[in-house]
């Protein structure tokens, strides 16, 4: 069992990994300055943390979201809670023939940070589980701050300076290849959401500590890189950043909420069959002030 100085609620380190579960929290009732700050310092040093046994209802989504920064809107309307624009729905349940929310396919995996694509990626992420599927659809986390230290030197510095672009168009065209139901982006979307350079290597805004900013889909190339250095120079990162030894894997429960740095990590969801599992999340985004 792991403590945190002051904290008013019990720190369990996940198994192995780098991210810890929190015990004796009630997300439903207003949080101090104090475990505000217990939590943001936790979040910084273990990169997700859970939350479990949590009955939210939208607002208390967004005012336990909203005490860790300014919230987001998710850019495409159809997949926001109606009334709540800051809440997205992700599901793999169906009805009249369309997901309720956003869905990337029964069998895809994506690896992302979320907000990758803005000038200004986002500090975190709040996800709440209300149906969670009996077999698959996981969420795992690697470690990108971990990877980036353990990189051999001359690794290092091949990759410093260089930058990834970072495109919504990119990722979308991708994921249609192998999902009927995935819509292309409208030529309005697209003005919203242009192409966008970020380093490979990033500078946490609060701790300073760099990590790898990837993505498996996500990213279309490297500045600068003919296509086929690279491809390969972004297969050999992130086959090394998702490395078992990087890897917490979360296997959900209703009522789970689960909190993870975008600064310092990137997530994927394990395959989950839409007609054996169905699952129901929602997620808020928390940006920088």
């Amino acid at each position: 069992m792991l403590t945190t100085t002051a904290a008013p609620y019990r720190l369990e380190r996940a198994g192995q990994t780098f991210a810890a579960t929190v015990h004796g929290l009630d997300l439903r009732e207003p949080l101090t300055e104090e475990t505000v700050g217990a939590l943001t310092r936790d979040l910084a040093e273990h990169r997700v943390l859970v939350i479990p046994g949590q009955r939210l209802s939208h607002e208390q989504h967004v005012r336990v979201s909203r005490r860790f920064g300014p919230l987001d809107v998710y850019p495409v309307s159809k997949y926001v809670v109606p009334d709540h624009p800051e809440v997205l729905t992700i599901s793999n349940i169906f009805k009249d023939g369309q997901p309720i929310g956003l869905y990337d396919g029964d069998e895809q995996i994506e690896w992302h940070t979320d907000y990758s694509w803005k000038a200004r990626t986002s500090r975190a992420s709040l996800l709440y589980s209300v149906v969670a599927s009996e077999t698959g659809g996981d969420t795992l986390f690697a470690d990108s701050t971990a990877a980036y230290d353990e990189l051999p030197e001359a690794v290092k510095q091949r990759i410093a300076g260089l930058q990834g672009v970072h495109s919504m168009h990119h990722l979308v065209e991708t994921e249609r290849l192998t999902n009927p139901h995935k819509a292309p982006l409208t030529a309005e979307e697209r003005e919203r959401m242009p192409d966008m350079a970020h380093p490979l290597v990033r500078e946490h805004p609060a701790t300073g500590r760099r990590s790898l900013l990837l993505g498996s889909m996500i990213i279309s190339g490297i500045v600068g890189l003919g296509r086929a250095e690279s491809d390969a120079l972004l297969r050999e990162l992130h086959d090394h950043a998702t490395a078992d030894r990087y890897v917490y894997r979360h296997q959900w429960r209703e009522g789970d909420v689960v909190m993870w740095d975008n600064e310092a990590t990137m997530h994927t969801r394990t395959p989950c069959d839409r007609l054996v599992s169905p699952r129901l999340l929602y997620r808020t985004t928390v940006l920088w002030d």
